[in-house]
């Protein structure tokens, strides 16, 4: 494999330069776009768990009398947030994973 810098040498004037093979120039390999569709899915898939009525709609209907307890269930304060934080860090990881080829 030929150097990749010139060499100012006696020896080498006059002498074509030999070409130097390209390489992989992509930095995201097949496993990093993976991981990248495996954390905007988890992105998703949070946000779409919080997704629900307001505090003052219940049965579908607005009622500013009426309190919705349901705003403060598992799926809309534990689950989902972690899901969005999960796939924030998986999309941390899928940038800065290194590509074996």
């Amino acid at each position: 494999m030929a150097k990749k810098y010139k060499s100012f040498q006696a020896d080498t004037i006059g002498k074509k330069e030999e070409k130097v093979p390209a390489q992989n120039v992509f930095y995201f390999g097949k496993e990093n776009y993976k991981f990248m569709m495996i954390g905007l899915a988890l992105i998703v898939v949070g946000f779409l768990l919080m997704i629900g009525p307001d505090a003052n709609t219940v049965d579908g209907k607005y009622d500013p009398n009426l309190w919705n307890e349901d705003i403060f269930s598992i799926r809309r304060i534990r689950i989902a947030p972690f899901l969005v934080i999960a796939g924030f860090a998986v999309e941390v990881y899928a940038i800065l994973k290194r590509n074996k080829a």
